[in-house]
C-alpha cells in the first residue's frame, strides 16, 4: 500500500464540516458557559411559576395541606365550631378545585420552562458526543497513517539491509 492512497476510514467532507463548526461552537460554548453560571433574568410571571412549583412539589406542603383537611373535617364533622362546611363538605370541594385549577397551569408553566433547558442541555450533550466520535475517528486516522508510515520505513529499512547483504556476498 503506498503512502498516497485513501484510508477507508477517511472522514467524509460533511464529517469535516461538521467537525469544523463544532470545534467553532465549543470554543464559543467555553465563554457562554461562564454566561451560563449566572442567574438567567426571568420574567414575573416565571419566578411564580417557579416558586409555586416548588412549594406545591415539596413534602412539606402535602403534610401541611393534610393536616389543614384532616382539621376543616373534623371541625365540620364534630361540630365544635359552628358548621360552616357540613358533611358532603362542598366548600371544602370548592376550595381545592379552585386550587387545582390555578395551581396546574402554574406548575405546567415552571415544567414547560425546564423542559426547554433540558432540551438545550440535550442539544449540547448531544453535539458534544457527535465532535468526540469525529475526533476518535480522526485519532484512528493518524495512528493508521503513523502505522503504515512506520511500516514503509521497516520496508525500505530491511530492503536496504538486504542489498547491503547480497553486495556483500551475504545470503540470508
Amino acid at each position: 500500500m503506498s503512502g498516497t492512497e485513501p484510508f477507508k476510514t477517511e472522514l467524509h467532507e460533511i464529517d469535516e464540516k461538521l467537525l469544523h463548526s463544532l470545534r467553532k461552537i465549543s470554543r464559543n460554548n467555553r465563554v457562554s458557559r461562564e454566561v451560563d453560571i449566572l442567574p438567567v433574568h426571568l420574567t414575573r410571571g416565571q419566578k411564580i411559576a417557579d416558586a409555586v412549583a416548588s412549594v406545591m412539589g415539596s413534602w412539606r406542603f402535602i403534610i401541611l395541606q393534610s393536616v389543614i383537611l384532616a382539621i376543616w373535617i373534623v371541625l365540620n364533622t364534630v361540630g365544635y365550631i359552628k358548621q360552616w362546611d357540613p358533611y358532603p363538605f362542598i366548600l371544602l370541594n370548592l376550595a381545592l378545585s379552585f386550587q387545582a385549577a390555578y395551581a396546574a397551569p402554574v406548575i405546567m408553566m415552571s415544567q414547560n420552562r425546564q423542559q426547554e433547558i433540558d432540551r438545550e442541555e440535550a442539544l449540547k450533550d448531544h453535539n458534544i458526543n457527535i465532535k468526540a466520535e469525529l475526533e476518535i475517528e480522526l485519532l484512528h486516522q493518524k495512528i493508521d497513517q503513523l502505522r503504515e508510515q512506520e511500516i514503509l520505513n521497516l520496508t525500505r529499512t530491511v530492503r536496504e539491509l538486504m542489498q547491503i547483504l547480497h553486495q556483500s556476498g551475504i545470503k540470508p
